[in-house]
């Protein structure tokens, strides 16, 4: 199975079927996502113990690639700590915009499949949603994390 047929199941599935769509209690950090492009919406609420996360959840509706994403992304950040997320971060959104993440892809596992998506650019802001809204959360910010 090549990477884009692994990419079209992996949409699909989360899409359908998102991991970790609830809100977790208890939770001490939550961020609101908006991409005004194809309007979807995301709230995430995690358990920050220290520098780890504990727990994430996110409720949602939008596209399939925001909600698979989101669903992915939160999976692959849960027991981990915020240095290891946001390496995981710099590594996915460096895939999603440019060329110079393909020779990295083992390291960021299932959301590797997203690679895909540079080459769709009004896609990418679907794909970064989550984390957009996952850094908000982690930076204890008001307000709406946006893509625009």
């Amino acid at each position: 199975m090549d990477l884009r047929e692994l990419y079209q199941e992996v949409i699909l599935d989360h899409g359908k079927h998102p991991r970790n769509h609830r809100f977790p209690e208890p939770h001490n950090r939550e961020g609101r996502g908006y991409n005004p492009l194809c309007g979807d919406k995301i709230t995430l609420r995690l358990q920050l113990d220290g520098d780890k996360i504990t727990d994430v959840g996110f409720i949602g509706q939008g596209c399939a690639i925001s909600q698979a994403s989101c669903s992915t992304m939160t999976e692959a950040i849960k027991g981990k700590t915020l240095p290891e997320v946001q390496a995981l971060f710099s590594k996915f959104h460096t895939m999603v915009t440019s060329d110079e993440g393909a020779d990295d892809l083992d390291a960021l596992g299932k959301l590797a499949v997203f690679a895909g998506v540079r080459e769709f650019p009004m896609r990418v802001k679907c794909a970064t949603l989550g984390w957009h809204t996952l850094n908000q959360a982690l930076d204890d910010e008001s307000g709406e994390a946006t893509t625009e």
